[in-house]
């Protein structure tokens, strides 16, 4: 008997997407499947969608409830989760036809408690490959529990987001989304990477990552300083499980607060007051000696984290000038990522 994958569906205000994302479930080559999906009071027609969709194919559940998130409708769907296996995907995003066969023959073959399969960020007329780190053609990557954790605190290979991973349901089951707060997967991650034996990479994109200008990821609020809060929460876990792990975390810390205080620059107003530059400045002041310790080996960071004592917008004028200097070529440009145009909208 082959086992069963459980796939959790949230949804809220994707009547244009809906469609597609369930689609590509239901057209999946491994047929044993249970289909949970959440309307997370959605105030479109995704509730009257997505029950025409369970009257036509049995495989399907669906649950109706009032808006409460994203954690809140993960934390639903789970409820109802039976599978051995289970796997998130959001509802404006899509999957290849293979994709939950290909993961499962992989856990099956290496025994592994997650599975991460590579993606594509998938806009309108093309799609992006992170290839800064391997490409489509290299091998699984089979990782133990402390490489695994470097990884995630680093989030390069081993990425912090929910969705695009098959995961053994019992290794998840009892730990919940964080509700309330943006980056909820930053919250839950470790928890259950802190679980595994085994976890493998293929770098095969089957997941498609939809970059939509409405979503939440494309409008700055101060709830995107809920990353922030995820990672501070992080790395007092790392601290007490893998020690050896603080300075990668600290540095990871340390460049988000550079990130999010020069974001609050560009969009003072929501900031008016500076209150949360403040704190931010308060943060990286009262950690400053090990920031400093963390970033030794990262010249850029700790040129940054100098110039940033000296004032914050010396920090702002030295990314600057990298740029400008990046596009007159005196400075090498990174490895970016692989852009595939489409002749189709999608």
């Amino acid at each position: 008997m082959l086992p069963l994958v459980s796939v959790v569906v949230p949804i809220y205000k994707v009547e244009k997407y809906i469609h597609r994302c369930i689609e590509s479930i239901l057209e999946q080559t491994y047929s044993n499947l249970e289909i949970i999906l959440v309307n997370d009071g959605s105030p479109d027609h995704c509730g009257q969608i997505i029950d025409e969709y369970a009257e036509k194919d049995h495989r399907i559940k669906v649950v109706h409830k009032k808006n409460g998130g994203l954690s809140d409708a993960r934390n639903k769907g789970m409820e109802y989760v039976t599978g051995d296996f289970t796997l998130f995907v959001d509802s404006d995003d899509w999957i290849e036809r293979n994709m939950i066969k290909v993961l499962i023959q992989i856990s099956i073959d290496h025994q592994a408690d997650v599975v991460q399969s590579a993606f594509y960020y998938a806009y309108e007329d093309h799609l992006l490959y992170d290839n800064r780190y391997f490409s489509k053609k290299d091998p699984f990557i089979l990782l133990n529990n402390k490489k695994l954790m470097y990884e995630l605190v680093r989030n390069e290979i081993v990425k912090n987001f929910a969705w695009g991973k098959l995961y053994k349901t019992a290794l998840i089951k009892d730990i919940p989304f964080k509700k309330g707060v943006l980056f909820e997967d930053v919250f839950w991650a470790h928890l259950v990477m802190h679980r595994v034996h085994t976890y493998v990479i293929t770098h095969a994109p089957m997941y498609y990552y939809f970059q939509r200008s409405e979503s939440i990821v494309f409008n700055y609020s101060l709830r995107n300083l809920d990353i922030i809060e995820g990672l501070k929460e992080r790395h007092i876990f790392v601290e007490q499980y893998y020690h050896d792990l603080s300075n990668e975390s600290f540095t990871v810390i340390l460049t988000n607060c550079f990130i999010h205080y020069n974001l609050l620059m560009m969009n003072r107003s929501i900031d008016k007051d500076g209150e949360n530059r403040k704190n931010i400045r308060a943060y990286i002041k009262s950690h400053y000696e090990e920031f400093m310790i963390a970033a030794k080996g990262n010249k850029e960071l700790k040129t940054q984290l100098i110039l940033y004592k000296i004032h914050p917008i010396m920090n702002i004028c030295f990314l600057a000038l990298r740029k400008l200097f990046r596009k007159m070529k005196i400075l090498p440009k990174p490895v970016g990522l692989e852009r595939i145009n489409l002749s189709f909208k999608v």
